[in-house]
């Protein structure tokens, strides 16, 4: 990664009394990336958020935001910063439109021209001139969305954005974040407890648990690997296994249900093909299984519940 770090997270950690919530956690954020940011309960996503927004301070470390250190030039540093905390509040009896004007008086330099431009990023034309009470809950998310990003923040933090969303509110919403990440450039942090959604939404997946990052990796990681899990379906499981074993006792083998699950580089897959066929093994299928990443969530926090 070439491009310079819209967000810096250096050696931040967060002492209560005796008891470390956060321990020397370091991470960079990038512009147009989504990263979603997951932990058990307790693992302290929550605080580090709030240590990033300055709601919270630090017991040492640091948080860079577009270069400047949040402890030393707050005002500066935060103004590159948008939120969305679970459902965000507005005025019901207002219309769209009229909380994004009052939104804009408050930040100060925001002009008529860059109001109608988030709203048409966050597809609200038809229904920006009607009363907010009126709006879905699917509607309030992305007016929400829009009130976010009015001051062009560089970093844009998301906490539970889906929560109460149906299927289809939860496509759109991630539909306009993804556009609003890759148009504008902006680098967005989504923390959520829904597994199956992060994945879908973004570039990147950092785990925390007790305070630790533990893993930082690409949604498509491994697919690049040099090594997967395939699964073999055969007319004879324990004939074609004792054969992968005689091949080669290194690899890891094990039946499941009706099928083999052998992890092997590409190559090697179709080798064992071609000797189960030579042995008078059929074989039906052959397919890669990816793990989801609620298979490796539990993997590497131990089955700690998500929240």
């Amino acid at each position: 990664m070439n491009e310079q770090p819209v967000v810096q997270l250096k050696n931040l950690t967060k002492k209560i009394g005796s008891k470390t919530i956060i321990d020397d956690l370091s991470l960079d954020l990038y512009p147009g990336q989504v990263t979603g940011f997951l932990g058990p309960n307790g693992a302290g996503k929550t605080t580090t958020i709030r240590m990033m927004v300055g709601l919270m301070k630090a017991t040492s470390g640091e948080v860079i935001i577009d270069g400047y250190h949040l402890n030393k030039n707050y005002t500066k540093s935060i103004s590159q910063v948008g939120a969305i905390v679970e459902n965000p509040e507005m005025y019901k009896f207002m219309s769209g439109y009229q909380n994004l004007v009052h939104f804009a008086r408050l930040q100060g330099n925001i002009s008529k021209e860059r109001i109608k431009e988030v709203v048409k990023q966050v597809g609200l034309e038809s229904r920006i001139h009607d009363k907010v009470q009126a709006y879905s809950l699917g509607m309030r998310q992305r007016l929400g969305l829009a009130q976010a990003i009015l001051h062009k923040p560089k970093f844009l933090i998301l906490d539970e954005p889906t929560n109460g969303l149906d299927p289809a509110g939860i496509r759109e919403f991630r539909m306009y974040l993804r556009k609003i990440a890759a148009e504008d450039g902006v680098s967005v942090l989504v923390s959520s407890h829904l597994l199956s959604e992060i994945e879908l939404m973004c570039d990147r997946i950092a785990i925390i648990q007790q305070g630790k990052l533990i893993s930082i990796r690409s949604v498509q990681g491994s697919d690049q690997d040099k090594r997967k899990v395939f699964l073999f379906k055969v007319s004879d499981k324990e004939k074609a296994w004792q054969i992968v074993k005689d091949n080669d006792e290194d690899i890891e083998v094990e039946i499941m249900d009706d099928r083999l699950m052998i992890n092997l580089e590409k190559e090697q897959a179709a080798q064992i093909n071609r000797t189960f066929i030579e042995n008078g093994i059929d074989v039906y299928e052959i397919i890669p299984h990816k793990k989801t990443l609620e298979e490796e969530f539990l993997e590497m926090t131990g089955g700690e519940q998500i929240v």
